[in-house]
């Protein structure tokens, strides 16, 4: 009889996930727990079956735009896939954006609403990214204090109810480039004639990437008209509130251009658009509209490192179900001792990435429930883009290796696979590549004057952790030393090294905040006799901690990025 290789099936979300449900555990009141648990079950659920369901069902669906209709008319009309179209439904009904902003949890609010999300994302069809851009939006509005809008748009962008829900869109990104949003070519022109008076604007620009543009609205920045005129740069850009649509349907003084062709996250409807009038409404003021975003990008920083240990997840799930199944030269690939050490690998990376963003989540939510102290309040200003960085550029390994442990079958696009890679390659990229995110680390640490919050968060998880974790407890503090040293020798010589080492330098830091919560955690697990993350924490700590480069000089690297020769 032939062989057919049985395929890989995942298992259930919630109730296989050993750790996310001891991080729950452990941070969590019985009570509190118990509230939450019957709907992480039940999403659960939906991440291993229906919606998995319908990604594999049609593994090149992609949304589809029509933009002119049978008699000439531009309609630019977008067709989602069947699959973005039931998670509308179920992001609204499940609250994945509400549930931050209900607050039934207090404090925990976030961590049971990065909780839903890191359940869904994976299967979602990247379902994250409107809702991402929701939170963010919710959260701007809310913080500018602007009645009308939050008003007229919060109470939309948070709703459970599918036919009231809007979702939001970010438009930032110009063919001038994108974290440079301060060279923004798109301007505002006053509209005299609006009903709201010196508010509304008309925009006219183009936006190159503007990802989930089905949403019903959008934040942007344009460059105001005034007299006098706006000062260059991103001091003279304003935020902008633009509804994508009229009240009787039709586009908004919008073009949808194109939808983009991009090589992974293709259910998401990302278009390059032309604004020909669109109106618009100033949201804070005619300035200082890079400013006003701050808080868009906490909040999508922190749904990007969600997603990114969503991802993780996922992908070893498949690998280790995979590997009881697949025989090869007489026995099971997990009785393989290479295969179990590289899914060991794996595995420990993931438990440092899901514990380094969930410490985010928590003190997001600690912070909007007003019980956060300042030095958490520093540490959750240099944690945001830290765990955002180090996550985005783990999960994409983590995708590689998981193509990998399955051969040949992980290059077959019907095996669902590649989906994989190719969407996780979005993490480092979205909101701030890895280099733009490091920098951002070194403005953090030059507003909050030192490395101490890290330092202390660091030393507080490993100082009374178990024995039998004491070298990897010393190799976080190491790293963190290490890191503190060499920023202040750097920093003596001038910014140009420092900027060159800062990638190195913020992936140190993620890596021994990873090492130390994991620390802590499993110091936990083995008072519930658990030995796993112990096993994880030693793991990690042999892959590497610290990558900072002594040796590496401004000279040299610049004589390597050019090929020019060495002096």
């Amino acid at each position: 009889m032939s062989f057919f290789q049985t395929p890989p099936t995942l298992p259930h979300g919630y109730t296989s996930d050993r750790v996310l449900r001891g991080y729950l555990a452990r941070t969590m009141p019985r009570d509190a727990l118990a509230a939450i648990e019957p709907q992480l079950t039940r999403c659960g659920g939906l991440a291993s079956g229906r919606i998995y369901e319908l990604l594999l069902g049609d593994l090149r669906a992609e949304p589809e735009l029509t933009q002119w209709d049978a008699w000439g008319h531009r309609v630019d009309r977008i067709e989602l896939t069947p699959l973005w179209k039931e998670m509308q439904t179920i992001a609204a009904e499940e609250g994945l954006v509400a549930t931050a902003y209900e607050r039934k949890s207090g404090a925990l609010s976030r961590a049971h609403q990065f909780a839903l999300v890191y359940l869904l994302n994976a299967t979602s069809g990247v379902y994250s990214c409107p809702l991402a851009m929701t939170d963010g939006a919710a959260k701007t509005l809310t913080a500018t204090g602007n009645r009308a809008l939050i008003d007229r748009a919060v109470a939309r962008l948070t709703s459970r109810d599918p036919k009231v829900a809007w979702t939001s869109g970010q438009w930032m990104t110009e063919r001038t480039g994108g974290s440079d949003v301060a060279i923004s070519e798109t301007i505002a022109k006053p509209d005299p004639g609006s009903e709201t008076g010196g508010d509304t604007y008309r925009l006219f620009g183009t936006k190159w990437f503007t990802s989930a543009v089905t949403s019903q609205m959008a934040l942007t920045l344009a460059r105001p008209q005034t007299d006098p005129p706006n000062p260059p740069g991103g001091s003279g850009l304003a935020l902008f509130y633009v509804e994508v649509r009229n009240d009787d349907g039709s586009m908004n003084g919008i073009a949808v251009n194109r939808l983009k062709d991009k090589l992974g996250t293709r259910m998401v409807p990302t278009a390059e658009l032309t604004l020909d009038g669109a109106r618009a409404i100033a949201v804070a003021g005619t300035t200082n509209g890079i400013k006003s975003i701050t808080p868009m990008l906490a909040i999508t920083r922190t749904w990007n490192a969600v997603c990114a240990v969503s991802a993780m997840r996922h992908a070893i799930a498949l690998a280790r179900d995979f590997a009881n199944r697949r025989v090869a030269f007489g026995s099971p690939l997990r009785d393989k001792p290479l295969h179990a050490d590289t899914l060991a690998g794996m595995q420990a990376e993931f438990e440092g990435a899901f514990h380094l963003t969930f410490r985010a989540v928590d003190l997001l939510g600690r912070e909007e429930a007003g019980e956060i102290t300042d030095a958490e309040t520093q540490l959750l200003r240099l944690i945001t883009p830290i765990a955002k960085l180090t996550t985005g550029k783990q999960a994409v390994a983590i995708a590689s290796e998981t193509l990998e442990a399955f051969g040949g079958a992980g290059y077959i696009e019907d095996t669902g696979l590649p989906r994989i890679l190719r969407d996780a390659q979005v993490l480092p990229i979205w909101e701030g590549t890895t280099n733009v995110l490091a920098l951002d680390v070194l403005r953090a640490l030059a507003r909050v004057g030192s490395l101490d919050p890290i330092a202390r968060e660091v030393r507080s998880r490993t100082d009374k952790c178990d024995a039998q974790l004491a070298g990897p407890a010393e190799a976080a503090r190491r790293a963190i030393a290490h890191a503190e040293a060499w920023l202040a020798e750097t920093m003596t010589r001038g910014l140009p090294g420092t900027e060159a080492g800062a990638r190195r330098f913020a992936l140190t830091l993620g890596r021994a905040i990873e090492l130390a919560l994991l620390v802590d955690h499993a110091t936990w697990s083995l008072t519930q006799n658990d030995k796993r993350p112990l096993a994880a924490a030693r793991r990690f700590a042999r892959n590497g901690v610290d990558l900072i480069g002594d040796e590496d000089t401004l000279a040299e690297s610049r004589a390597l990025a050019s090929d020019e020769p060495l002096d």
